[in-house]
Order: structure tokens, then sequence, then C-alpha cells
């Protein structure tokens, strides 16, 4: 997690840049939700609204600014787009999108949101996967008993941090997906999954979780074995992660691993 600079902390040669890009700024409000980026902030000009993101070149989460710039020509269907990307000045590395107004989904029980994010994944999952260096199903090896990513692999591109902080709901009920740090080329059904341990550290059951991942059209293709398969990374994954930090909500995203986990032993013991 990094800590938020302020628009009137970033270097006088940043800002100056960023103006000739903008035009005149009238107001900068940093963003109050996610901490993967020191720049986070909400920037009103005489021609409209951008969001601005950005680290310092020096930081090694640098590199998802490359991803995620790399990425945008290609699903900006489902994402907000990027409109220019200032690669290294004054020691910065700043991106900026189109704004979209919008909240965030709740993945409660009861959310009447979920729909619209099983529609999302589907929109998704219908974009053709770009021929360009992205992350792919050898991300994940390290964690498989075997080390054989076969099992993960595909040709659909996958989002696979569905954070409720990475999607916004707009004012006609539909999603747009945001924070593009890990695109990956894996199993059509990888996202979905990813989708079900949310689900369940937002309060569903594995079995509710994975009902709503079933609406997807993906879900029909993923194999039994290779969703046991894909629990069991995910087990290790956020322990992992958990493991290195005390922020709660890895701790409940390590629980819901576990959970589904659970789930799928139960499934082949039957």
């Amino acid at each position: 997690m990094l800590n938020r600079t302020e628009w009137l902390d970033l270097p006088e040669p940043l800002r100056d840049a960023i103006r000739a890009r903008t035009g005149h700024i009238l107001t900068a409000r940093t963003a109050s939700e996610g901490r993967n980026s020191a720049l986070a902030a909400i920037v009103d000009t005489t021609d409209g609204t951008i969001f601005l993101k950005g680290i310092r070149n020096d930081h090694r989460g640098v590199v998802t600014q490359g991803r995620e710039a790399l990425i945008n020509p290609y699903v900006r269907p489902v994402a907000p787009a990027l409109l220019w990307h200032l690669d290294d000045v004054a020691g910065w590395n700043v991106l900026a999108f189109e704004y979209i107004e919008g909240r965030h989904p709740s993945y409660a029980p009861d959310s009447p949101d979920l729909p619209a994010v099983v529609a999302a994944i589907d929109a998704l999952g219908a974009l053709p996967c770009p021929a360009i260096p992205i992350k792919d199903a050898a991300r994940w090896r390290t964690y498989l008993d075997d080390h054989d990513t076969a099992v993960l692999a595909g040709d659909t591109l996958s989002h696979t941090d569905y954070n409720p902080a990475n999607l916004i709901i707009t004012g006609d009920g539909s999603v747009r997906l945001i924070d593009w740090a890990w695109p990956t080329r894996a199993a059509a059904w990888i996202d979905p999954c990813c989708l079900v341990l949310w689900l369940i550290a937002s309060g569903h059951t594995p079995v509710q979780a994975e009902e709503w991942a079933a609406r997807t059209r993906a879900w029909a293709s993923a194999p039994p074995a290779s969703l046991d398969v894909f629990a069991r990374v995910n087990v290790r994954v956020w322990n992992e992660i958990a493991g290195n930090s005390a922020d709660q909500w890895k701790q409940r995203m390590a629980e819901a691993a576990r959970q589904w986990a659970d789930l799928r032993l139960a499934t082949v013991s039957r």
C-alpha cells in the first residue's frame, strides 16, 4: 500500500507537464479508495474531468502502469479510456483516464448489483485477447503442485482482480472495470473464479458464490478438476499475501480461499 501524494505536493515540473496536457486545472481532489498508486486524483479542468494515477519511477509497482497503458486500447468496451501517459517526468509515471462517474458495487448476498457484475465478466470474456506481452497462466506456476500450468491456460483475456473497488457501476447500471494491473491470458473460467473468492469474503457461502459464478457463460467450460486445482492455488496465493500483512481484508480473502477449497474438496469426496 502506498501513501497518497496530494496534487500540490507533486514536483512542479510534473504539474506543469500535466497542465500542458489538460489545460487550466480548476480543482484536484485525492481519491479516497485504493492504495496501489501514490497519485490518485480526480482533476476538474475547463475541458472536463479526468482521473490521474501515478507512481514514482523508483518504486517497483511502476511496472503496473505500463501494463495498464499496454492493455487499455483493447479493453475500452469495458473500461475507461486512457487519454495519455507521461512515462518519466520529474521521476514520475502518470496515466490519465477518462473520468467515470459512479459507485463501487456491493458484493453482499442480497446485493442488486451482482447481475451487472456477472454481465461485465461476460462482456470482457467476449473480447478478443490481444497478441501483446501480458501475463499468462505461468504467473501461478509456483503455486501448482506439479508446476504444470496447462490446466489454467487459455486464450481469454482476464482481469483477475475483482476487488469491488476495481469496478464502477455507472448511471445506466452497467459496470466498468478499472485497475488493470494484472491482465492475464488464461482459461475463460479464471475470472468467474476470482469473483467467487470476493463473494465469499463479502458474506456469501461458497455454494452461493459458485451459483453466481455459474451465471457467467464461461463457468460451464470449467472442468471440475480444474476448479479444484485453482481453488488450491488461491489458498497458497492468499496465505502468502496474508502472511506478509496484517490487513484485515487480506485475512478475509485467505479465509475465503480456504472455504472455497474446502467446498471443492468436499465435492471431490462425494
